[in-house]
């Protein structure tokens, strides 16, 4: 029996583990790197133990590290969660040299399915269709195809490739992010099918013989080759499903499966199946096949470690329809690159349940107020689950709670999401792994443009109400009122992209808003003469102003704002969309002027490879380094023709935001 556990691995993933063995009376052990000693699974854990360092090689990559935690807090089992170790046989098989309950598969199991090509060539043997495969880039003989990491999943190390010249550099890239997401730089390709949807199977096993499916599961709509909205059931023909079913269940007892495993298939447009891999551990996804069977995944894991039968040995019906996504610190004005930060405030209302059953919505987070997102790790924050009795009803509520949750600090992908809960392609289940790649529509902000002026307002109001609550005499009289009205109240802002938005305001004896207005044009894009967009700002006027809420009547309709600030951050949550802003100094400090074409660090991260040399002439799109942050490779490219006159920062040199990465001349390049 298992008493004490400690769980290799971070974030919601050790919180979700930590959830189930509070239920059944387990104690915990978390182990932590120093970026991580104040997250919260480090406060859920009963014990943790300190990995010194930060980075995913100094710490969570390290076997002995993890096997001397164990050894010192007294655990006798280790659950790896999932990415890192979780699929590293050499890990599984030194926790059970150890003497320690491995809670997985066998290393035997790991390494077979998690050699890819020999998974692919035992299922091929059972019949399963495959996509063609190879090891060997040269013996690459049709085009476009993915190149994918061997040892590892969650889309690190992917990329598509449309033509042979591209290849060798596609190869190169994924093997140096494979090796620092899994430690293993070992890559191989196959045929990239177009319109697929990637479909999966939940299946389980124990040590009496028994595999089980227990559902499937579409995980279709992904972004750089990783899911950000997976469902369960997924919506296929029952003849589908069925076959699905049996295959993943073949696979399982190909390897004598015990425990978590998730068979990937990708459902071409003509219907055919392909197998893709088989994950040896628990999912991300693993919340929607819950909600939908009544199971604790994690529950039947520890069960079947301990040596039990599963209590389920076929299919269960499933129970309604659940969705989940994950919400990751991504800022859509930077191409989604990953962000860091500290969270100040993270609320989603409504939810019925952490990291357990819920009938509505279901919260799984790594983090919480006050929260710091590191550069050392991956971007995901949390996922959010919703069940319904009905797939409809699911997104509806899903995309609502996103739509109202307080996401301060930190820049998130949640427009993105909500767009596509919303998109009329969604409900139609008109869904493949390119959906995004044809709707660029989703990735516009849920906020209008035309109504940031009106945000802005809000915020200015609320900092005004502020202001006069703090005041130490005289409280009760307007912000700015005088008796004699000249000029109004002017507070200015940066907003979304660093547009600039100044708010003028003024507010009579009583605290009505008497007039208001802005510097400049009302939309982001100049207006052309003649054109028929309105241009006129709206009537407004003030229902009531707090530091912390802000009700605008505008053009006759309510609308309330909540309104957050830190030091000059302003979060104004509206009926609309969110906006995040920064009010401007009234009198700035004069700042150092930057080099014309100097490139910045977009987020901390070290540069990996320099492409160029000072002098060098390029084309703009030319590669000239590559930053690596967040277990991800972000290219820097030229911005135009030009010469680099300068390279500050050497390969293998660490950068903070906002350092300067090159600087590329358009000048010299006429000279």
């Amino acid at each position: 029996m298992i008493t004490k556990l400690l769980v290799a691995n971070r974030g919601e993933i050790a919180r979700r583990v930590f959830a189930t063995c509070r239920a059944l009376g387990v104690a915990t052990v978390a182990v932590h790197s120093d970026a991580d000693a104040d997250a919260p699974f480090v406060a859920d854990a009963d014990q943790a133990v300190r990995l010194p360092g930060n980075t995913p090689a100094e710490t969570y990559l390290r076997v002995d590290a993890i096997l001397d935690a164990a050894r010192r807090s007294g655990a006798d089992a280790v659950h790896p969660g999932y990415g890192f170790l979780a699929e590293n046989a050499e890990f599984a098989a030194a926790v059970t040299d150890a003497g320690l309950t491995w809670v997985g598969p066998s290393a035997k199991a790991i390494a077979a399915m998690g050699d890819k090509m020999a998974a692919k060539a035992l299922l091929a043997d059972a019949g399963v269709p495959m996509l063609p495969t190879w090891t060997d880039p040269a013996e690459v003989t049709a085009f476009p195809v993915l190149v994918k990491a061997a040892a590892g999943g969650g889309g690190r190390g992917m990329r598509i490739v449309h033509d042979a010249a591209g290849l060798a550099e596609a190869v190169a890239g994924a093997r140096r992010e494979a090796a620092a997401a899994f430690g293993d730089g070992t890559v191989f390709i196959e045929r990239y099918v177009e319109r697929g949807r990637h479909v999966e199977v939940q299946i389980f096993g124990d040590t009496h013989g028994t595999v089980v499916a227990l559902g499937v599961r579409d995980c279709s709509i992904q972004r750089r080759h990783q899911k950000i909205v997976e469902e369960a059931p997924g919506v296929l023909p029952d003849d589908v499903r069925a076959a699905l079913h049996e295959a993943a269940v073949a696979a399982g007892r190909a390897v004598d499966y015990v425990g978590a495993g998730t068979v990937e298939f990708l459902l071409a447009p003509d219907g055919q199946v392909h197998f893709l891999e088989m994950n040896t551990r628990l999912q991300v996804e693993h919340p929607v096949t819950e909600l939908t069977t009544g199971l604790d995944l994690v529950r039947l894991q520890l069960l079947v470690a301990e040596g039990e039968p599963l209590p389920v040995t076929t299919t269960p019906p499933a129970d309604g329809h659940a969705i989940e996504v994950r919400l990751c610190a991504e800022d859509p004005a930077q191409g989604f690159r990953p962000a860091t930060g500290t969270l100040h405030r993270f609320a989603i209302p409504g939810v019925a349940a952490e990291f357990g059953p819920a009938r509505g919505l279901r919260l799984d987070s790594g983090v919480v107020d006050g929260s710091t997102v590191s550069v050392h790790y991956d971007s995901m924050l949390a996922k959010l689950v919703a069940w319904a009795p009905t797939r409809t009803e699911a997104a509806r509520a899903l995309a609502g709670a996103l739509a109202r949750a307080e996401l301060h600090g930190v820049a998130t992908n949640r427009d993105l999401l909500v767009r596509v809960l919303r998109s009329p392609e969604f409900a139609a289940v008109d869904v493949d792994t390119g959906f995004l790649d044809r709707h660029p529509e989703v990735f516009e902000p849920l906020l209008p443009a035309e109504q940031l002026p009106v945000v802005a307002l809000a915020a200015a109001l609320a900092a005004a109400a502020a202001r006069r609550a703090a005041a130490p005499v005289l409280a009760g009289l307007p912000s700015g009122w005088r008796n004699v009205p000249s000029f109004p109240q002017v507070t200015r802002f940066t907003g979304p992209g660093d547009e600039e938005i100044e708010i003028h305001y003024r507010l009579d004896r009583t605290g009505a808003l008497a007039e208001w207005g802005r510097k400049g044009p009302l939309l982001t894009d100049p207006v052309e003469e003649g054109s028929p967009v309105n241009t006129e700002l709206p009537v407004v006027e003030l229902v009531t102003a707090a530091p912390d809420r802000v009700v605008l009547d505008v053009d006759g309709v309510r609308r309330a704002f909540r309104v957050h600030r830190v030091g000059s951050s302003v979060f104004v949550d509206g009926p609309d969309g969110a906006a995040s802003l920064t009010e401007l100094p009234r009198l700035p400090l004069p700042t150092a002027e930057l080099a014309a074409g100097s490139l910045l660090a977009p987020l901390p991260g070290a540069v990996t490879r320099v492409h160029v040399e000072v002098g060098q002439r390029v084309a703009a799109g030319d590669l000239l380094l590559t930053l690596e942050a967040m277990k991800l490779e972000h290219p820097v490219l030229a911005p135009a023709d030009g010469v680099v006159t300068e390279l500050p920062v050497p390969a293998g040199g660490q950068v903070e935001t906002g350092a300067v990465l090159a600087v590329v001349d358009p000048e010299e390049d006429h000279q």
